[in-house]
C-alpha cells in the first residue's frame, strides 16, 4: 500500500485531526520506508568583510588596532557563555547576548556571524522552538568558521 509523506494514506489532508486518521496512525506506529529518508548536506558559505578591520588598523595603527580586533575577537569566541545557557534552557538575557555578539560581528566585519545571530535572535522572539534549534546549530558552525585561525577556511563552503 503507498503512502505519502510519513505515514498518511494518499488523498488524506496532512495533520487532518479525525479520530479515524489518528487511531490508524497509533495502531500502525510512524513507519518511514528507508527510500523517503533523505539526508541534506549542510552548504553554506561564511563570508567575511576585511574592510572593518582595515579601518581599525588605519585609524588606531598597527600596534594598537592588534590588540583592539584580538580583544574583540576574543570576546566573540568567548561567548561560550551563551552555548552554556542555550545547553541549560536559560533563556533568560539570551536575547541581549545575541544582540551584543551580532553588533561585535559586524563591527569586525564577520557577515556571515552577524546576519545568523540575528536570525537566532529572531527565532527567541518568535519562540519557535525548531527553528531556533536548526538556527542555533547554523550559529556554532558559522561561529566555529569565523573565528578559526586557519583563514582558509573563511569564504568556503562547507559540510
Amino acid at each position: 500500500m503507498g503512502h505519502s509523506p510519513a505515514f498518511l494514506p494518499r488523498g488524506e489532508p496532512f495533520l487532518q485531526h479525525d479520530t479515524p486518521l489518528w487511531g490508524r496512525v497509533l495502531q500502525k506506529g510512524c513507519v518511514m520506508a528507508l527510500e523517503n529518508v533523505v539526508a541534506l548536506p549542510v552548504r553554506e558559505r561564511v563570508r567575511q568583510d576585511s574592510e572593518p578591520i582595515a579601518t581599525i588598523y588605519r585609524n588606531l595603527g598597527t600596534a594598537s588596532a592588534e590588540q583592539v580586533v584580538t580583544r574583540a575577537r576574543g570576546t566573540c569566541a568567548d561567548d561560550g557563555r551563551v552555548a552554556a545557557q542555550v545547553r541549560q534552557r536559560d533563556m533568560q538575557d539570551l536575547a541581549r547576548q545575541l544582540r551584543r555578539l551580532q553588533r561585535m560581528a559586524e563591527n569586525l566585519g564577520m557577515v556571515s556571524l552577524g546576519l545568523v545571530a540575528g536570525d537566532v535572535r529572531e527565532c527567541l522572539d518568535r519562540s519557535d522552538v525548531t527553528a531556533f534549534a536548526a538556527v542555533w546549530a547554523r550559529l556554532v558552525r558559522i561561529a566555529e568558521r569565523s573565528l578559526a585561525p586557519d583563514k582558509g577556511l573563511l569564504d568556503q563552503t562547507f559540510n
